[in-house]
């Protein structure tokens, strides 16, 4: 039996019945990715398995690292079949590691392929993958037809022209919709690297000057009206932590004019931008209708010497410890307030955030719909089987699981799809689980509904997606 078999990861009956006839054939909606929207306007072939499978994803290079490879065999300039073998070489040692569940069900949806990888295979997958990435039907829109997306929501930048987005959309070159997500983290980062020139390239973009805060917050405004226009459903806030300062005009300002000039201001006067900032965006999110995604809890480009060399989003952020929930209850109460509290999901790097979460979203919950404040799912260093299950009870304890939105796959690779499929299997595992031990009816009827809707309906109607 394939090691990738039918009922992988479904250890009782209830479980079995819940994923196949319920959640696999549901279709996909990729709220949140990291997808070059342009690879997919150009329906981009892949030369070869380490391109479309090693390409940008810092989850792989962190595991071949953690054997003792070489950087240039990882990331510099090494050939394509080095870091392939390096990372064929690594996976058998991976036990208990997601990325060894979510490569070989790669391997098998997309490559038809039922072995194991390692180094003695090595050989034989690099040229079964090459051979059928060579075909059509594993160009980027054939995969994504191929697995049932009827949604993609990329991650762009409010300077963004969305040319590609528009060339998409006009041409019909995919079948999902393809719509950008708003960021705009460097208009928030007061005080990283590249935020005055980030400003100065905002003001071109928005074709407006930006002497002040009231500036910034207009331009960003006006940005975030043409991205609605271009089909936005969603925005996002890649924040290492929340923030959550209440300052003055003068002192907001103060602190903008300064760092415009060159000059150092403290953590304090940053903060009071940064969530000035926020909970402005936050108010016209609202007006808009579009869905707020707050992402946290990070630690980013620990290792000072890689970043000098390599840069970053290569694998060297770590979880942060920051305590963070008076901050989050702080702003979610700024927009509720004034009754602009946009539908909002909630994801902390931390899992030891869960319970919290949990019991702030039910705190500002509301009729624009259910679940209007969502616990996202298991992200990133979180992303695993017991992170996913440990997420799900969570929720479960403390909130309406069947209100759930669901999975994404934050992920640059095609071929990550699949994260999707496990994602399913163990949420139907956990319910199945939970009748068979008799803690909830073995209703099929409700529990086939609360999969369906865990797995594409909610986040349909969450969305608006048709």
């Amino acid at each position: 039996m394939s090691f990738i078999n039918d009922d992988f990861i479904l250890t009782n009956e209830t479980a079995k019945r819940l994923y196949h006839d319920y959640a696999a054939k549901m279709p996909i909606i990729d709220y949140h990715c990291h997808i070059n929207p342009k690879e997919i306007y150009e329906n981009k072939k892949f030369k070869n398995i380490t391109e479309i499978w090693l390409g940008g994803d810092h989850y792989k290079w962190r595991l071949i690292r953690s054997n003792g490879t070489p950087e240039n065999e990882i990331t510099g300039d090494a050939d394509d079949y080095t870091k392939f073998l390096r990372f064929a070489e690594m996976l058998p040692r991976a036990i208990g590691n997601p990325m060894y569940h979510w490569n070989h069900l790669e391997l098998k949806r997309y490559f038809d392929y039922d072995g194991i990888l390692s180094a003695k295979t090595a050989d034989e997958v690099w040229n079964l993958c090459n051979e059928k990435l060579q075909s059509d039907d594993m160009s980027a829109c054939s995969i994504i037809k191929k697995s049932n997306v009827k949604m993609i929501g990329t991650t762009d930048d409010p300077i963004d022209t969305l040319e590609w987005h528009k060339k998409i959309k006009e041409e019909g070159v995919c079948s999902a919709l393809v719509l950008p997500s708003y960021r705009p983290d460097k208009a928030v980062n007061i005080d990283k690297d590249g935020f005055v020139d980030y400003i100065k390239a905002l003001e071109k973009a928005a074709d407006m000057p930006i002497n002040c805060v009231a500036d910034v917050k207009a331009a960003l405004i006006k940005r975030l009206q043409f991205f609605c226009e271009m089909g936005c459903k969603a925005t996002d806030h890649g924040l290492d932590y929340i923030p959550f300062e209440i300052g003055t005009e003068k002192e907001i300002d103060a602190a903008f004019k300064a760092v415009m000039k060159g000059k150092a201001i403290t953590a304090k006067q940053a903060d009071m931008y940064k969530t000035d900032i926020i909970v402005a965006l936050g108010k016209e999110y609202a007006k808009r209708g579009i869905v707020m995604q707050i992402h946290y809890s990070v630690q980013r480009n620990t290792n000072k010497a890689m970043f000098a060399k390599i840069g970053a989003d290569t694998g060297f952020d770590t979880i942060s410890n920051r305590p963070c929930s008076e901050a989050l209850t702080a702003l979610l109460n700024a927009l509720a307030i004034d009754d602009l509290l946009p539908k909002t999901i909630v994801y902390s790097l931390n899992p030891h955030d869960n319970e919290m979460i949990d019991t702030v979203i039910g705190a500002f919950q509301g009729t624009e719909a259910a679940g209007k404040i969502q616990h996202g799912s298991a992200w990133w260093f979180s992303d695993t089987k017991s992170g996913m299950e440990t997420q799900l009870k969570s929720l479960a304890n403390l909130s309406l699981l069947g209100n759930f939105v669901g999975m994404l796959t934050d992920s640059r690779s095609f071929l990550s799809y699949t994260r999707h499929e496990y994602f399913r299997r163990i949420l139907c595992n956990v319910l199945g689980t939970w009748v068979e031990n008799g803690e909830y009816p073995a209703d099929m009827e409700t529990l086939g509904q609360i999969v369906e809707d865990i797995c594409y309906n909610n986040a349909a109607r969450y969305f608006g997606i048709e």
